[in-house]
């Protein structure tokens, strides 16, 4: 069995999320909960940023193909959003745009042609008896067309692999720390 840190659960879609409001449908919600030490980082965007930069190395893998694969459909690519980044004007994280922040929470996304999807990183305190924090990655999709449709059904369990080895991998290489 996993340790308890980097456990990761699949969990309801958190109510006080701001993507469980973002759409008025849905396609795909879901959540995924790994507990925080209680000496991490509680700043959401400091998470967001490290989470994305400390991906397993065959995600790379995955996107190139999906890249290859929707790039003649004329879909946003990574390469392309990777460009987009360096763009000053738009607050972005990895190659995701942010589209609101607070003390508790992130939320990421990006809108195309065929579907729109937001990403929240939601650090929540302890609970007693534990010291632990707990920080949830949501996922909420909504789909414009059948493209869109049919695209989310074929990603979608590659997507929920994605983010539980990415909250592993994290874990694994430690979090961030709070700052003193």
């Amino acid at each position: 069995m996993a340790p308890t840190l980097t456990r990761v659960e699949q969990v309801a879609l958190p109510s006080r999320s701001a993507v469980a409001t973002a759409f008025k449908s849905m396609n795909l919600a879901d959540a995924f909960a790994i507990r925080l030490p209680s000496d991490a980082s509680m700043n959401p965007a400091v998470l967001a940023r490290f989470i994305f930069a400390e991906q397993p190395s065959w995600i790379g893998g995955l996107m190139q193909v999906r890249d290859a694969i929707v790039a003649g459909f004329g879909l946003k690519t990574a390469k392309q959003l990777a460009r987009v980044s360096s763009d000053v004007t738009v607050p972005r994280i990895s190659i995701f745009r942010v589209f609101s922040t607070s003390e508790h929470e992130v939320v990421l996304g990006e809108n195309d042609k065929h579907l729109d999807f937001r990403v929240s990183i939601l650090c929540s305190p302890a609970s007693p008896p534990t010291t632990d924090r707990e920080l949830t990655l949501s996922t909420v999709v909504h789909c414009h067309n059948r493209f869109g449709r049919t695209y989310l059904s074929v990603i979608a369990p590659f997507h929920r692999q994605v983010v539980k080895a990415s909250l592993r991998r994290a874990a694994n290489v430690g979090w961030p720390q709070a700052s003193a």
